[in-house]
């Protein structure tokens, strides 16, 4: 019987697992990708589809597709329970146990409450598919209760973070309210339809240079955001958030979308964890104290931290392919260096800010028309590109811009007594 070629597992098929899985696509070994979910999210796309621009398939592929252009990869449904990191097995949770000779985990994080009553409870993160759709629900079930004044004439949104997932959400929110939803809902008063951006910090997009955060800040402002900065959020409560000085700003909805966190699940791994609960590697991405498991983006804590972005996800996904290499042949690691390609973040049409490599900054048309061409590029499959570039000509293009229709969410429905159904998680988590 042949030898089998070495087994490699990644656990997460996010940016840093499929980098790292692409990256072994020539090599001798076999690749077994593992992740709770079946399908990798676009996530720098998610608050498109938590706005109404995108449906969730547009941005969502399927894993078990990887196989088709990459024979020696396989993909497995399941959650990484315990590591046996002397006997080189991992055991998932439903009993399962594999072994590998070599381990990436790149589960990335999930969302951060940092400790604040209520916030888990109340307000709606978006961190998967089923939780961007479930603020998409939410956004059309308030809506329609303001149309016909079942109990509101106001839609009252409240965003907690002004990183870019915050900036990007109350653009599109902003954007929403000001273009389509004038004609969708001619019956509700603009001015009742607020969004309020808390956030602790005194600028807007901490990672970007002073200039983009002020034009960033400035675009918001002209869209009508209303900007609470150096106001922390202490409570969240069913009908809106407590700040630090007291206040309660109303909300029919409260979005959080600040801080992560390490999944529960890690804890249980026996593995050195630091900050967020984040695993602590060395300057090669492997995992202190180990010989064969590497740890790669946002769930990985290196001497030198790095931002949770995308591009150190890819960079470092492909860095930990060549050291497992490097480690079957016997040869020594090599510590990974980042290279800082840039970042952006858009706050509506021909609005954006771009930090790219050399210094150069970007803002407004330029700017947003990079943050275009990257984001579609950088998805997976073409199917994907066509549809999403589909479905911004239909949003953004001069000749729809005003005209352009949400992708509906799930409103409750009505029930015979004139009601709407309360509970619509079951029907959200089963598309999610």
């Amino acid at each position: 019987m042949a030898e089998q070629p070495p087994h490699i597992v990644i656990v997460g098929g996010g940016f840093a697992g499929i980098a790292t899985l692409k990256a072994l696509k020539d090599a001798p070994v076999r690749v077994t990708l593992i992740d709770r979910h079946i399908y990798n999210m676009f996530q720098p796309l998610m608050y498109q589809v938590a706005t109404g621009g995108l449906n969730a398939g547009d941005v969502t592929y399927f894993l078990r597709s990887l196989r088709t252009q990459q024979p020696n990869s396989n993909f497995q449904h399941g959650l990484l329970k315990h590591i046996d990191v002397d006997g080189k097995t991992i055991e998932l949770a439903d009993g399962e146990i594999i072994a590998f000779d070599a381990l990436v985990l790149a589960n990335g994080v999930n969302t951060n409450y940092f400790g604040t009553p209520g916030a888990k409870e109340y307000a709606k993160s978006m961190y998967s598919r089923s939780q961007a759709l479930r603020i998409r629900d939410e956004l059309f079930t308030q809506l329609e209760k303001a149309a016909v004044r079942e109990d509101t004439t106001e839609v009252r949104v409240v965003i907690v973070g002004g990183g870019a997932t915050g900036v990007e959400m109350a653009g599109a929110l902003a954007e929403l309210r000001d273009q389509a939803l004038v004609v969708a809902y001619p019956e509700i008063d603009r001015k009742s339809i607020t969004i309020t951006l808390v956030h602790r910090s005194a600028e807007l997009l901490k990672p970007f240079a002073p200039r983009l955060r002020r034009y960033a800040a400035a675009s918001l402002r002209k869209r009508g955001v209303d900007l609470r900065l150096n106001t922390g959020v202490e409570e969240v409560l069913p009908n809106g958030v407590k700040v630090n000085d007291g206040e309660v700003i109303p909300a029919e909805l409260v979005i959080w979308a600040t801080g992560v966190t390490a999944h529960g699940e890690v804890s249980g791994w026996g593995l050195e964890q630091g900050q967020g609960g984040r695993i602590l590697v060395g300057s090669d991405l492997r995992v202190k104290g180990t010989d064969s498991v590497f740890a790669v983006g946002d769930i990985a804590l290196s001497p030198k931290p790095l931002e949770q972005l995308a591009q150190p996800a890819l960079q470092g996904g492909a860095h930990v392919a060549e050291q497992i290499l490097r480690v079957l042949a016997g040869k020594p690691t090599k510590a990974f260096k980042y290279h800082d390609r840039g970042t952006m973040a858009t706050i509506g049409r021909h609005a954006a800010v771009a930090q790219l490599r050399g210094g150069i900054l970007l803002t407004g048309i330029p700017a947003w028309y990079t943050w275009i061409v990257i984001h579609i590029y950088s998805l997976l499959g073409n199917s994907n590109r066509i549809t999403t570039m589909a479905h911004f000509i239909s949003r953004y293009a001069w000749f729809a811009y005003r005209k352009a229709v949400p992708i509906v969410g799930d409103v409750r429905p009505v029930r015979k007594n004139g009601d709407r159904i309360e509970e619509i998680a079951a029907t959200t988590d089963a598309r999610g």
